[in-house]
């Protein structure tokens, strides 16, 4: 009995260290961003470094605008998610109601391979097969049109379908899990009441799974916000308004692109947009929560 015990309070106490390692990281890092993000803001102005257009840090009268940055960073996250969820979604659904166990197992061994990718592959692909079939169609578009910039396929359109394909794995193994979680006897009662399959899932199944589904969306946006290597191979590299066929940059790939080079004030500015990042990520997380709870509820 004592050895069962000590056993008991040395795993407790084990658990308990664990737990408190992982708040002292999350607050450590909160604080060093914080400390290295908010001298920027002082110095540009918060008005003029989250607001401003131009992008110049190098010039002789330097601009420190971020707005266009911030943009491209949300709608690229947007868009990829509205167009990644409803298919990691559905794959999700087919996988755990409808697949028989041999084309499951082939599917779900395709998607843990997509996870398995690493991003540098995904923007090689990209450059390779996505940007010229995106440079084929916006000659097609804007043939003619002398004021457009050509970007050779390096676009935003690129970067929202490399995104929506690379959050994939998550929203699909996350929303999978999910919904297999869920208790048999929910499906049976569905069906005994008359509902078809397709009812019992998209009305009895899905809601039940709620709030699984939920953080694999939540998973994907943070995967499609702190994206930056493959993006930065698709998505052209300039600062402007993020229309689909103009080349932009997002607040991972400006970091990643500069950070190198980078001194004194633009230095400091590269830390405040990693600052506006993991606030948008928290801000996102606090929003799963919120979800999580009403749902509980």
């Amino acid at each position: 009995m004592k050895q069962r015990a000590f056993i008991e309070k040395l795993a407790k106490t084990i658990v308990l260290i664990c737990a408190a390692v992982a708040i002292f990281a999350v607050c450590a890092i909160t604080l060093y961003m914080i400390l290295k993000g908010t001298p920027a803001l002082k110095k540009v102005g918060v008005y003029d470094l989250l607001f401003g257009k131009v992008w110049k840090p190098t010039a002789a009268h330097p601009a420190y605008g971020i707005f266009y940055i911030i943009l491209s960073s949300l709608v690229g996250t947007a868009a990829a998610i509205l167009l990644g969820v409803p298919i990691g979604l559905l794959t999700a659904v087919y996988l755990s109601e409808m697949a028989g166990k041999k084309t499951g197992s082939i599917v779900s061994s395709a998607v843990e391979l997509l996870a398995a990718i690493p991003s540098v592959i995904y923007g090689l692909l990209g450059m390779m097969l996505l940007n010229p079939m995106m440079y084929r169609l916006e000659h097609k578009i804007y043939r003619g049109d002398s004021q457009h910039v050509f970007t050779g396929g390096a676009n935003m359109l690129s970067a929202i379908l490399v995104l929506a394909i690379m959050i994939l794995p998550t929203v699909i193994s996350v929303s999978k899990s999910s919904l297999e979680s869920v208790p048999n006897s929910l499906r049976a009662a569905s069906l005994a009441l008359g509902a078809t399959q397709e009812q019992t899932i998209f009305k009895s199944v899905i809601p039940a799974a709620k709030s699984g589904i939920l953080t694999g969306i939540v998973l994907g946006i943070g995967r499609a916000l702190g994206e930056a290597m493959a993006i930065n191979m698709v998505a052209g590299g300039a600062v402007n308004i993020p229309l689909p066929f103009n080349s932009v940059r997002t607040l991972t790939t400006q970091i990643v692109s500069e950070m190198g080079y980078a001194g004194g004030l633009h230095r400091e500015v590269l830390f405040t947009v990693g600052l506006v990042l993991y606030v948008f990520i928290m801000i996102v997380n606090l929003i799963l929560l919120n979800a999580r709870k009403r749902g509980a509820n």
